[in-house]
């Protein structure tokens, strides 16, 4: 009967605890990032405009979910909202460069090339975060991604020190399959969120680079 007991105590734990950490790192992103999730019409100004990186075609173009959210911070450089991009993705194989391909197509769409930064370490919502502050210099962004993950990525930036809000892209909905598979990662996705702000863990590193700096001094 004891061995039964440690065992349904210990079955409990563990349920409580597969229960427990979603719903406390689900609900640290909606309070961090309560108050700095906007539409496009009614965004913010912030100097820098962080387009985290989606995915690339087979012909090596942006996937349409990258793309929607390239064209939001088009929008935004166009109506003086932001004055630099930095356009943050994977570039971990020769033959995969997101962020290249990012700021080609951004300059293809009329966007200085000047006003773009390429941030070739940006393997996930945190690295890209976490290299804005400490690699780029950024103080004061606004975080561009689709709408479900909006909430996720403001939440992560401001706790690693930026002074972000953010805009969501709601276009892709039209993919419904996969906007709903996407809103569903989330709530886990939160789960590994809250451990790296709690364990702090260092992304790719390097030295220090200027080219937001220098982004901004160019004239426009």
């Amino acid at each position: 009967m004891a061995r039964r007991r440690k065992l349904l105590i210990a079955g409990a734990s563990l349920a409580a605890l597969a229960i427990g950490v979603p719903v406390g790192a689900n609900l640290w992103i909606d309070r961090a990032s309560r108050g700095h999730l906007y539409a496009v019409s009614d965004a913010p100004s912030a100097p820098v405009a962080l387009v985290l990186g989606a995915g690339l075609t087979a012909a090596g173009a942006p996937t349409p979910y990258l793309a929607f959210r390239l064209d939001i911070a088009k929008g935004l450089y166009d109506a003086g909202k932001v004055e630099a991009i930095l356009v943050s993705g994977d570039n971990r194989r020769t033959d995969y460069d997101e962020p290249t391909a990012m700021s080609d197509y951004l300059i293809a769409k009329g966007v200085p090339a000047q006003r773009i930064v390429r941030d070739f370490a940006g393997r996930d919502t945190y690295d890209s975060c976490a290299r804005a502050k400490r690699i780029f210099g950024v103080n004061r962004v606004i975080a561009i991604t689709q709408d479900y993950h909006l909430p996720r990525a403001v939440a992560t930036c401001r706790a690693l020190g930026l002074d972000a809000d953010g805009v969501g892209d709601t276009a892709a909905k039209q993919y419904a399959h996969e906007w709903s598979s996407g809103a569903q990662r989330e709530k886990l996705a939160a789960v590994k969120a809250a451990y790296d702000i709690i364990s702090r863990r260092d992304p790719v590193l390097g030295e220090p680079e200027s080219g937001i700096r220098e982004a901004l001094a160019s004239p426009r």
